[in-house]
């Protein structure tokens, strides 16, 4: 019975790593176009967006470290890299926030209005298909783990989902009426969100959150 279950845990740790790796080319990637088009069509949502996805990177390689570390040893503490990887997830969503906050009060000021939104809708419904998976894979496996970390990290993964849907509302919406206060509301909710990412990312490291801990 017990190497039944130990096998069990052994499959479902694969499985975590797996989403884990897979988030970070997903993020890559999603990062990537997201910036390349939101510069080229001047969405800041877009943009923020991609920005984001890029810092979602970080927060990646931090989990899948804890994961590596656990699969090896379930009895180990905690790394020094992992808690480095969280402080510098929540300085870079700081970062983020105050870049998107300032341009967005820039392109108030100089009207700036995106020239389509188009990319904006493309990105956010394949995001939201391939989020709404890697959440729905990642509850699934840390509730047979019973691991609270992985949980935790299918919540930050539902975060992104919130995200997603703030971009193909602004951007869906700036494409049907034309109006470019839409573009600065979006990307004002994505650093919303951004916001509460770095909070919970430093909660991390101090060890706050006990369940990203183990």
């Amino acid at each position: 019975m017990e190497s039944h279950l130990f096998s069990k845990d052994q499959k479902y740790m694969k499985i975590a790593l797996w989403l884990s790796a897979f988030t970070i080319l997903v993020n890559l990637v999603e990062g990537g176009f997201s910036t390349f088009f939101g510069a080229q069509d001047e969405t800041l949502a877009l943009f923020g967006f991609g920005i984001d996805s890029f810092v979602e990177v970080i927060s990646a390689v931090g989990i899948t470290m804890m994961l590596v570390r656990t699969f090896r040893n379930p009895d180990s503490t905690r790394s020094s890299f992992e808690g480095l990887a969280l402080k510098m997830t929540g300085v870079g969503f700081y970062l983020l926030t105050a870049g998107l906050v300032v341009t967005s009060i820039l392109s108030l000021i100089n009207q700036q209005r995106p020239e389509t939104t188009l990319m904006g809708i493309i990105i956010s419904l394949i995001s939201l298909s391939v989020m709404i998976f890697l959440y729905r894979a990642k509850l699934k496996t840390g509730r047979e783990l019973n691991s609270a970390a992985i949980i935790a990290d299918a919540n930050c993964t539902k975060t992104c989902i919130y995200m997603s849907v703030v971009l193909l509302v602004s951007s869906l919406t700036f494409a049907l009426t034309n109006f470019g206060l839409l573009d600065v509301l979006g990307a004002l909710g994505i650093a919303w969100f951004a916001f509460n990412e770095g909070n919970e990312a430093f909660e991390k490291a101090r060890g706050i959150h006990k369940d990203c801990c183990n």
